[in-house]
């Protein structure tokens, strides 16, 4: 858990019209990763307490069996997907504390903050972005 910047006036949403990560928007977005952060946590220990439960059940039809595993694999992939979406939220509370949250990991400039409202844990702007897609699918090409 990060330490708290400063208290935020009850309501507050970031606006373009104040500076561009000023306390209230670092301590806005570190709660908001930090809410998602304890929301996964929660969901995660969930899924663990089911399948330690399920592993104790003994099947006895093979279909049982197989819907069994089938549904262990996609938990886990799930599992793996929320545990490198955790690191992910690290990293940007990390960024909070290190005042680099916010800017482009390629360019320096600001994301735009309706970039990181619908993904708090972006690193690059979306022309950064836009531009690491297209270099990605050149070398799959």
């Amino acid at each position: 858990m990060t330490e708290k910047i400063c208290e935020l006036p009850t309501g507050y949403v970031p606006s373009e019209d104040e500076e561009f990560m000023n306390d209230f928007q670092r301590e806005y977005f570190r709660r908001k990763l930090e809410s998602w952060r304890d929301e996964l946590l929660k969901e995660s220990d969930a899924v663990l307490k089911q399948l330690q439960d399920e592993d104790k059940t003994t099947f006895t039809d093979i279909a049982d069996y197989a819907t069994a595993e089938t549904d262990l694999g996609y938990e886990l992939r799930s599992k793996e997907r929320a545990r490198k979406l955790i690191a992910k939220i690290d990293s940007s509370l990390q960024r909070i504390k290190d005042r680099t949250y916010g800017f482009c990991e390629k360019t320096g400039e600001p994301i735009s903050l309706k970039r990181l409202e619908a993904r708090p844990v972006a690193t690059l702007s979306i022309v950064a972005q836009e531009k690491h897609e297209r270099d990605e699918k050149l070398k799959k090409d």
